[in-house]
């Protein structure tokens, strides 16, 4: 029996992840089969609340146990064994929803879905890089032996069926620990010194701690449920966290697979066919020296067709894109925004780096030897003594080293999607 749950949080607190333990603890009769599932979809859709993530669960009758996933009042164990759906499970899920989910917040429109087949894996590519409308839902649904409740305007059943329909070609894991909830909105309090250490010592983990920025990534900022959240490619690993990181009691966590820092919202695209809302991997060439506007972001042009930004919050990597001139190759990955279309730049690869010259002087007559004059701007050069002209070209220029080398760069972890790859897992395949 598949459960799943989207868009239960808002801006001002809850998570959907939380709703999980709850969930496991309603139907305390069965057993988790799975890791529980945590989805991102696409980061571009201009409703979502924060991370645009909807969870999955699936329950049935177990036989024996597999693997300690997390703990909430007991320890919470995989086991092997076969799905079953309980005939009040909608029901019963809607319970737990009604009691956690935002209602007061704007923009909290929750969805719920039980079922015991799972829908085509098309919905969740569609969810994760472009825009599904409801009503394609909705269809989907209608075709399924399922029982689901869409609350307000229903848009949380998208993330739930799709979030349903992931088939891992790539994952990752993410171990969640949650507070007392007497706590929630009050100050976290972790040691940076933990937080730091196990980034290092854990080595299959990433995102838990921006060293450029010396800013915890691993802990939310908004007042939810969450103390904290590490993310890495091997499950055991992640649960050194528990003990590593230290300070505020954990009231309860759970290790969930997830389609985090896997790119699956990535799609590869010519620089013209871009659309707003989804995410792409171009390649293109500079033809534009990246400016500077008000607030900090920097902007250039890709094959004169499409602008490619570096906005502020990714801090010291606009420097790099600063660095750039026209005739550099380059490959892209980043979301495009609406109005104007840019491409909002996640990771970036160097492939060919063009000559930068510096000019030292106007050309020298050929005639009588003075230097020559501009007649105007790329207008070319005049003796004033000859009257003999020179090219643009003919300006006497010197070769200087690049800052910038051929190869990856990638905005720092603070400024990081869930989704993007890092460049530590991109390597690695």
């Amino acid at each position: 029996m598949f459960i799943a749950i989207d868009d239960t949080d808002s801006r001002k607190g809850m998570c959907t992840t939380f709703l999980v333990t709850e969930m496991i603890a309603e139907f305390e009769e069965l057993e988790l089969l799975e890791h529980p599932r945590l989805v991102r979809l696409n980061p571009n859709v201009p409703w979502k609340t924060r991370g645009n993530g909807a969870v999955v669960i699936n329950m049935g009758s177990g036989v024996e146990k597999r693997k300690n996933v997390g703990f909430y009042r007991d320890h919470i164990y995989t086991y092997s064994g076969k799905e079953i759906k309980t005939e009040d499970a909608l029901e019963r899920a809607e319970k737990v929803v009604g009691r956690w989910a935002e209602f007061s917040q704007e923009g909290t429109n929750p969805g719920v879905i039980v079922s015991e087949e799972k829908p085509p894996y098309d919905i969740y590519l569609r969810a994760v890089r472009d825009i599904v409308k409801i009503e394609d839902v909705e269809a989907v649904l209608s075709k399924m032996d399922c029982d689901y409740r869409g609350y307000g305007n229903r848009r949380g059943l998208i993330g739930a069926l799709a979030a349903m329909a992931w088939e891992p070609r790539d994952h990752t894991y993410e171990l969640i620990t949650y507070r007392d909830k007497e706590k929630w909105g009050t100050e976290r309090g972790l040691s940076d010194e933990d937080i730091i250490r196990f980034d290092k010592e854990a080595e299959k983990t990433f995102d838990s701690y921006d060293h450029e920025q010396m800013q915890q990534t691993a802990a939310p900022r908004s007042p939810c449920p969450v103390l904290y959240g590490v993310r890495g490619d091997d499950p055991e690993e992640l649960k050194k966290a528990l003990w590593m990181i230290g300070g505020e009691k954990v009231d309860r966590w759970i290790l969930f697979k997830t389609n985090q820092a896997t790119d699956d919202h990535i799609q590869d695209c010519r620089v013209e066919d871009v659309k707003p809302w989804t995410s792409v991997h171009i390649k293109g060439t500079v033809t534009s020296t990246p400016h500077t506007i008000p607030g900090g972001h920097v902007f250039f042009e890709i094959d004169e067709k499409l602008t490619a930004a570096a906005y502020e919050p990714t801090k010291g990597f606009r420097e790099l894109i600063k660095e750039l001139i026209p005739g550099d190759r380059l490959e892209l990955w980043g979301g495009i925004r609406e109005e104007p279309i840019t491409l909002n730049i996640e990771k970036m690869k160097i492939i060919e780096l063009s000559e930068k010259r510096i000019k030292l002087a106007n050309p020298q007559c050929p005639d009588c030897g003075r230097r020559m004059s501009s007649i105007g701007k790329n207008a070319g050069f005049r003796c004033k003594r000859c009257s003999t002209r020179a090219a643009e070209d003919d300006i006497e220029t010197k070769i200087v080293e690049r800052g910038l080398k051929e190869g990856y760069y990638e905005v720092p972890v603070c400024a990081r999607r869930h989704l993007s790859k890092p460049l530590k897992r991109y390597h690695s395949g």
